[in-house]
């Protein structure tokens, strides 16, 4: 007797259905793998986000120049110097606008973070102080440090608060005036 040889139409089925279903979790794996690295992206870019405000800011603070600060709960304003706009001191202001963190250079403001719930402005000058100046007599003169904090959404949209300190330089006399 001679027998047809292959595969009968139900081998041939199962073996179909089996194919099919581990190409269903082939692809249910890949579109996991590519949501995870999404949601790692932008936690990544939230987190530059954030470290490019630190940075400016305290760049800026640094870079404090002649003239009076002054600041209180969600602003600060003081001058900086601009070694490119020929070394004149510019104006420079922190406000928080619409939960954005904004820095206005001049008459030109650019917002520097976004996704800022609260921001607060402290000043130390021996004792934390809300406000600057504290009085009269420490009008012409800088704080010893100045204090940002932030909540602000995180990686992922997670709240949270951020808190920069930066001591300020000693303001010498011909600045004062």
């Amino acid at each position: 007797m001679h027998r047809d040889s292959g595969f009968t139409l139900l081998e041939l089925m199962v073996s179909l259905g089996l194919f099919a279903l581990i190409a269903v979790a082939g692809l249910a794996l890949v579109d996991g793998i590519i949501k995870v690295q999404d949601r790692t992206e932008d936690r990544f870019d939230r987190l530059a986000d954030l470290q490019r405000a630190m940075f400016v800011m305290s760049s800026d603070l640094d870079q404090i120049a002649g003239g009076p600060v002054a600041g209180q709960g969600g602003s600060l304003s003081f001058r900086r110097a601009a070694p490119g706009v020929g070394g004149a001191a510019v104006p420079m202001r922190y406000t928080l606008t619409n939960g954005a963190l904004v820095r206005t250079i001049g008459p030109a403001p650019q917002i520097l973070l976004s996704g800022v719930a609260a921001a607060r402005w402290r000043f130390w000058d021996g004792a934390w102080a809300d406000s600057w100046p504290l009085d009269d007599k420490s009008r012409e003169r800088w704080p010893r440090a100045v204090e940002i904090e932030m909540q602000v959404a995180g990686p992922g949209g997670t709240p949270g608060t951020l808190r920069r300190v930066v001591t300020l330089p000693v303001r010498s006399q011909e600045e004062a005036k």
